[in-house]
């Protein structure tokens, strides 16, 4: 198993340093052909690979934060757009490295030409590397062992990726141990979704020895554990959990982070700004903004400002709720605002004037967020960070995601917070931008996010947050 696992690293290594070189060696040829003459003095050879090696780790930096990289873990079409996305901005970034170097402006065309060319080559590359790759390595053999709960939604979940996970089988652990450790090591991988802590703890020390891989749906309190701090002072080993959110001098970085990137994005927007803001006005003559009382950091309330997407009468008609899919309140201006997130650049002001920070948790309506906390009273952890224009949650869920999930994720982003992970998600905001399905709203029946009452998921979010409280 590690042979194959190492060989498996090895290849993907190999395909990815292979789109470097061609990203290399396509640079290095304009700019010994067109940028290079037009210096004052000719660097000697070190200063042109200096030139080119920056090059290549600024590619390589844009890559792997976009998960250009991930040709066998994310899905394809996630992967070529974190490719494109990336060399569209390693391009953009290097035309202004050449400018410095060059010491004067300089004509932008072959940039553009390469970019052109590494895309031309990097999508049938990805595609025949990935059939190639999982031909080679079919997917997984996997058993779920579960607990009270059934798990149709999570091997739903993990099944819609039929090239990397087969879920065979799924067995619950009232079985038995022994019946469980007969089930598991017939299969390459275990999931243990959502299993009574002591339970879970005896099953992972035996997928443990036995060296079986193991995926696990995380607790609350594993979540808070994620962030906790190593503490060697003594000769047992401890772990220090803050549980205070961010410290001074991350709040300070953070803040200081927002005022730049804020003040940038809404100077590059501001001609969008202005388009979407006539667009809006033309159509129905009404408000060109919508503002709406949201929760921030110790349940601040602010006022938050969006494009207004919806009909002027929409609050009046429906109450307080989240947009619905096919929503008829939705105007067609704000479709498309909405699809590719325009409604939400206003919000830049907010971050400006201290009221959200650029990352962070999403921040909710009062009135949704107390319904959430009704029944996940751990939903206000949220709340020991700024209010967010993006965010952990954003990034790696969805609009319609449930409260329970985003509230781990959310968490995760807590625990865990550094500045790197804030550069990090700003970039990766980029990319959700193109991905469909984000902005998907909540069924027709739904105000909140919240299952409808009655149903099975429903009712296992409510008792898990038990169980995380009890345990």
């Amino acid at each position: 198993m590690k042979e194959k696992a190492a060989f498996k690293s090895i290849l993907i290594h190999a395909a990815n340093l292979a789109i470097l070189v061609v990203q290399a060696i396509t640079f290095a040829y304009i700019w010994y052909t067109f940028y290079q003459p037009l210096m004052r003095e000719v660097y000697f050879a070190r200063g042109n690979y200096a030139v080119i090696g920056l090059y290549v780790l600024i590619m390589f930096f844009f890559t792997k934060v976009l998960g250009g990289y991930r040709i066998g873990y994310l899905r394809i079409a996630e992967v070529l757009l974190g490719q494109i996305i990336s060399i569209i901005l390693g391009n953009f970034v290097a035309y202004f490295l050449v400018c410095l170097v060059v010491v004067k402006y300089v004509w932008v065309v072959p940039l553009l030409v390469i970019a052109l060319i590494q895309i031309g080559f990097v999508i049938p590359w990805v595609i025949i590397f990935r059939r190639m790759y999982v031909r080679m390595y079919p997917a997984s053999k996997m058993i779920v062992v579960y607990g009270e709960y059934s798990p149709v939604n999570l091997i739903k979940k993990i099944n819609s990726r039929t090239e990397k996970y087969n879920i065979c089988a799924s067995i619950s652990y009232h079985e038995g141990f022994d019946k469980l450790c007969d089930a598991m090591t017939r299969y390459e991988a275990v999931v243990l979704c959502d299993l009574p802590t002591s339970v879970r703890n005896q099953i992972l020390k035996f997928c443990y020895h036995k060296s079986l891989r193991t995926y696990i749906t995380p607790k609350l309190s594993d979540i808070i554990i994620t962030g906790a701090s190593k503490i060697h002072m003594f000769d047992s080993p401890l772990y220090l959990t803050g549980n205070s959110g961010l410290s001074w001098g991350q709040r300070f970085t953070k803040r200081a982070l927002d005022i730049v990137v804020a003040s940038v994005s809404l100077a590059i927007c501001s001609p969008f700004f202005l388009i979407t803001a006539i667009c809006i006005k033309m159509y129905d003559h009404g408000p060109i903004f919508y503002k709406q009382t949201r929760v921030t950091i110790n349940h601040r309330e602010f006022q938050i400002i969006k494009f207004r997407s919806m009909k002027v009468t929409s609050e009046a008609e429906s109450g307080a709720r989240l947009a619905a899919k096919d929503d008829d309140r939705v105007t067609p201006i704000g479709k498309l605002i909405r699809s590719i997130h325009f409604d939400e650049i206003p919000q830049l002001l907010n971050i400006l004037k201290g009221e959200m920070s650029f990352v962070g948790p999403r921040p909710e309506r009062p009135e949704i967020g107390e319904e959430y906390e009704k029944i996940i009273p751990e939903f206000s952890f949220r709340l020991k960070v700024k209010a967010g224009l993006t965010g952990y949650a954003q990034v790696y869920g969805k609009y319609n995601t449930t409260p329970y999930d985003k509230l781990k994720l959310d968490l995760t982003y807590i625990e865990n917070y550094s500045f790197w992970m804030d550069i990090k998600l700003i970039l990766m905001t980029v990319k959700v931008i193109f991905k469909r399905g984000n902005s998907e709203g909540v069924n027709a029946d739904q105000k909140t996010a919240l299952i409808k009452d009655g149903d099975e998921s429903f009712l296992k979010a409510l008792e898990l947050t038990r169980n995380d409280r009890s345990e």
